[in-house]
């Protein structure tokens, strides 16, 4: 039995790839000449992030993931350690990208050389001058992927992921996303919204376009709101571990009050070095393998 794929946002999460910080920062002096190109907040702190990474891990552990890790690669940087942006995973194999934000572009060719090792065939890339990012795409169905048009993922990418999964009969959605504070700062469509099950999505309204929207609602999933203040302590990033078993970023009280008020059980981790500082949440850092 292959031990990857699945097109679902939600099903339960059987194997995940991650990037521990010691192989994604590498050292103190590889953090102090990239941090402030890379617009992260605050230079992270290598020790506490290899802490908060390992009880990060230990919680995808605890809900019945296999846990697979990148290894240190030359080609990739700090970013490296949010592992869902550089591809997507199919039930035929993954798909690897050249990624909009050029510092990150050595992250598609770097896991591509390591899905050999994962046992995962490679499908396909998105090569120049096509870009795409992970964190534009969100399967709605089995057989629809929604993705978001943005500054990391743009239309020739989008033609190149048709192509290469038009044979799957899987339907690429494009999903306009807006121009937000520009090509400076990510803004992924998973920025403001994640799937929590199939009929469940946790929502950062103001950001939604509303043709999308509509087609959320017209598919009778609920939308979950969050408030103004947890936008950027990333409320609205959230990993379903499983359908109604959800991880996020504590800190976002009523962001979690409201979930569990909808029926999920929800678990919390402790992300200054990981998630803050580097503006990448619980889905970042992880490149879902299997789900189920």
């Amino acid at each position: 039995m292959n031990k990857f794929g699945g097109h679902t946002m939600s099903g339960r999460l059987r194997r995940v790839l991650v990037k521990r910080p010691t192989q994604a920062f590498v050292s103190a002096a590889q953090i102090a000449a990239q941090w402030q190109d890379l617009a992260y907040l605050e230079p992270p702190d290598l020790a506490r992030a290899a802490d908060e990474h390992a009880r990060f891990v230990a919680l995808l552990e605890r809900a019945g993931a296999e846990v697979d890790y990148l290894p240190t690669d030359p080609r990739t940087g700090l970013d490296s350690i949010y592992t869902h942006d550089p591809a997507l995973i199919t039930d035929a194999g993954a798909i690897t990208f050249h990624t909009g934000k050029p510092a990150r572009q050595g992250e598609g060719p770097a896991l591509a050389g390591a899905l050999p090792a994962l046992g995962i065939p490679l499908l396909g890339q998105v090569q120049a001058p096509g870009t795409a990012e992970g964190g534009d795409m969100i399967w709605l169905d089995s057989h629809t992927l929604a993705v978001g048009r943005t500054y990391r993922t743009n239309p020739e990418g989008i033609i190149q992921l048709r192509a290469l999964l038009e044979p799957l009969d899987v339907e690429v959605v494009q999903v306009p996303v807006v121009h937000w504070t520009g090509p400076g700062e990510v803004l992924h469509l998973m920025s403001f919204i994640s799937m929590l099950a199939a009929d469940l999505a946790v929502v950062y309204a103001r950001l939604l376009p509303i043709p999308f929207r509509e087609t959320l609602l017209e598919r009778g999933i609920r939308l979950l709101e969050i408030p103004d203040a947890e936008f950027s302590t990333q409320g609205c990033n959230v990993l379903a571990l499983a359908p109604h078993l959800c991880l996020m970023l504590e800190g976002n009280p009523v962001t979690q009050k409201r979930l569990e008020a909808a029926g999920c059980e929800v678990w919390t981790y402790q992300g200054d070095e990981i998630s803050f500082k580097g503006s990448g949440g619980p889905t970042c850092l992880t490149r879902p393998l299997w789900r189920g």
